[in-house]
């Protein structure tokens, strides 16, 4: 099963993570945190103006880095035996990984399904816009993101049947 992956992090330089979100391609499973105890100087302009705003809306997603850590290893113990990522950015799989903290859970598959190629296509381009623009999803939130590929994905994946 695909877990569909989006990181919002400080920057590419001084790279932490702020927020993640997953979502399973069946779409039952569903996993977001915001951590409260990222760098805040270390945010770029374009995190403080397009992620920033967009956080603070879920209470209980609100957690520290050592929470954060167990979190992502309880709900992966939720999930079938064999899951793969999916992801646009090796940055996102490395700030999961490290999330981890030590080690990785014996359901998730090492390989990551690459969702840059799909990005370019138009109909995953398309769906993925409508879920944000239709729908007022925001863009640059993790959760939102996440979903947004597993529909961009979806609808890939029935234009080629």
């Amino acid at each position: 099963m695909l877990i569909f992956l989006d990181c919002e992090f400080t920057d590419f330089i001084d790279c932490e993570l702020i927020s993640i979100g997953m979502v399973s391609e069946d779409g039952q499973h569903e996993f977001y945190a915001e951590r409260s105890d990222y760098n805040d100087s270390w945010c770029n302009r374009f995190v403080r103006e397009s992620v920033l705003p967009h956080l603070g809306q879920c209470p209980v997603a609100i957690c520290t880095r050592p929470e954060l850590t167990k979190r992502v290893w309880d709900w992966f113990a939720t999930l079938p035996r064999h899951v793969q990522l999916a992801s646009d950015s090796t940055h996102d799989r490395d700030l999961l990984w490290d999330a981890f903290n030590d080690g990785l859970p014996v359901n998730l598959d090492k390989s990551v399904f690459d969702l840059r190629p799909l990005i370019d296509t138009t109909v995953f381009n398309d769906a993925v816009c409508r879920y944000h623009d239709q729908l007022g999803r925001p863009w640059h939130h993790a959760l939102h993101d996440a979903r947004a590929h597993r529909v961009g994905w979806m609808a890939w994946m029935d234009a080629r049947k």
